[in-house]
């Protein structure tokens, strides 16, 4: 009787530790949950029908933005150029031999481009250029740093144009940032013109399309 009762609790220890076993396998979240991330994913992916790497997935706050942006015609340019008044400061860092050829071919490009300049006391300008230069002589070489602001009637910026330019040198051994401007060309001042003018109708197309 005692051995029959002994087998019996033996019995019953085991299929309570057994089922402890199992118990603890079943419940156990990593076997039967997967990454609370994977899921939601998986079933986005799935139920859209596209397949998006991770690594390209926009952010958010993009999602409103549109595709892409509608290039502005040849015309329209024109049109967005003809309608500017542009008033250029006065060039703050230049020397007067520096800034006389480079206000000149502003104006000549500026024309050429088909923008109109407006005089410093006209108050129908729709934007204003103000310009920072630098030049800095190393040696034989001499660099001009420029810095261009564009400004809205309001005196609000819009947009920042910079650059640098190495000057051929017309005279040599000199020193200081007041005769670094006596080796800068009247051309290298041009070039800067030019660039500035470009760069500046490249601007009013990008923000009008």
């Amino acid at each position: 009787m005692r051995r029959s009762r002994l087998t019996t609790v033996s019995l019953l220890v085991a299929l309570a530790l057994a089922a402890c076993t199992n118990a603890k396998d079943v419940l156990e979240p990593s076997a039967i949950t997967p990454p609370a991330t994977s899921a939601p994913a998986a079933q986005g992916g799935a139920a859209a029908g596209v397949s998006v790497p991770a690594s390209s997935a926009a952010p958010a706050t993009t999602a409103g933005a549109p595709a892409a942006t509608t290039p502005v015609t040849p015309a329209q340019a024109a049109a967005i150029l003809a309608k500017t008044r542009l008033q250029i400061a006065p060039i703050v860092g230049a020397s007067v031999e520096a800034a006389t050829p480079l206000t000149a071919e502003l104006q000549a490009r500026a024309k050429q481009r088909g923008i109109t300049l407006a005089g410093s006391q006209d108050q129908t300008a729709t934007h204003v250029l103000k310009g920072y230069f630098s030049a800095i002589s190393e040696g034989k070489d001499t660099t001009v740093i420029y810095v261009w602001d564009i400004y809205d009637p309001s005196g609000n910026r819009l947009h920042r144009i910079n650059g640098q330019m190495k000057a051929p040198a017309v005279n040599s051994g000199n020193s200081g940032s007041a005769d670094s401007w006596k080796a800068v060309s009247p051309a290298t001042m041009q070039a800067i013109a030019d660039q500035t003018i470009d760069q500046f109708a490249a601007f009013l197309s990008g923000k009008a399309s």
